[in-house]
């Protein structure tokens, strides 16, 4: 026979998975279910640290064990960064995710800071620069309500972002449009981008930001931000909740064989 917190945790996963407790919601408290009679302390503590690891719940000081949301959200690959969204009107990156997924936002879901810092290597390489170069860190934490979803960290040369909304530590987008239409307006059009994606274990820090499950990693996002003319003007890190997205990428299939009989 299975463990009396195995047992527990499996009535409870099903009462979840039924929609009998709602995301968002929080389970009873231990002493409710220990005095209703479904085990010891030690038994229903059990029982919820199960629920952790398997991704349906997030306990948290303050808060207790809350029911996660089991529905990810569509993390848009080339289309979250279609121009008509941040051009010509107000979806930045986070909003167009937000819409496409059916789910509501608030545009202070993003809060930010901004530092002049010395570049990282990684984000050195990725401009051109020298070793010890100076350029502004735009880092901001995203939440979808009270849960937090991934951190992004934006670096831009200072002689492209200088004076612009962008340095503005102001929390939420950077005005309408968000970054992209800044550089827009600035002369600096983005072009075409390279994004690579990679899982990995998460931070003592991220697991804390980011308030995860015992065990869930991340997923590690380097965007590189071109103009027509090849100029990098974004180098950019995100820190992803693995569970909390779903990646989608629509993109036509190259024929370069094709072209290439085309050109001659």
């Amino acid at each position: 026979m299975a463990p009396k917190w195995r047992e527990l945790a499996d009535k409870l996963a099903e009462q979840i998975k039924r929609g009998d407790y709602a995301p968002g919601q929080q389970l009873p408290h231990i002493r409710e279910l220990v005095d209703a009679g479904k085990g010891s302390k030690s038994t229903v503590h059990a029982a919820y640290k199960a629920l952790e690891a398997e991704g349906l719940v997030t306990s948290s000081r303050g808060h207790g064990t809350v029911v996660r949301q089991q529905v990810p959200l569509k993390r848009l690959g080339i289309a979250r960064y279609d121009k008509a969204k941040w051009r010509d009107g107000d979806e930045v990156a986070f909003i167009a995710d937000r819409v496409a997924s059916g789910r509501s936002y608030q545009r202070n879901e993003q809060t930010q800071t901004v530092n002049l810092v010395e570049a990282p290597p990684s984000v050195a390489a990725a401009h051109g620069l020298p070793a010890g170069a100076e350029v502004y860190a735009r880092a901001r934490l995203v939440k979808e309500g009270e849960q937090p979803t991934h951190t992004l960290t934006s670096y831009y040369r200072p002689e492209h972002v200088e004076g612009t909304r962008i340095v503005d530590p102001a929390p939420g987008p950077a005005g309408r449009g968000g970054g992209f239409r800044v550089l827009y307006d600035a002369g600096y059009e983005i072009d075409h981008m390279k994004e690579a994606i990679f899982a990995r274990a998460a931070t003592p820090d991220e697991v804390k930001l980011l308030q995860l499950p015992a065990g869930e990693p991340v997923v590690e996002l380097h965007r590189t931000t071109y103009t027509a003319a090849g100029t990098v003007v974004e180098f950019a890190i995100g820190v992803h909740a693995a569970s909390r997205f779903a990646w989608e990428y629509d993109f036509k299939v190259p024929d370069t064989a094709k072209e290439r009989e085309e050109q001659q």
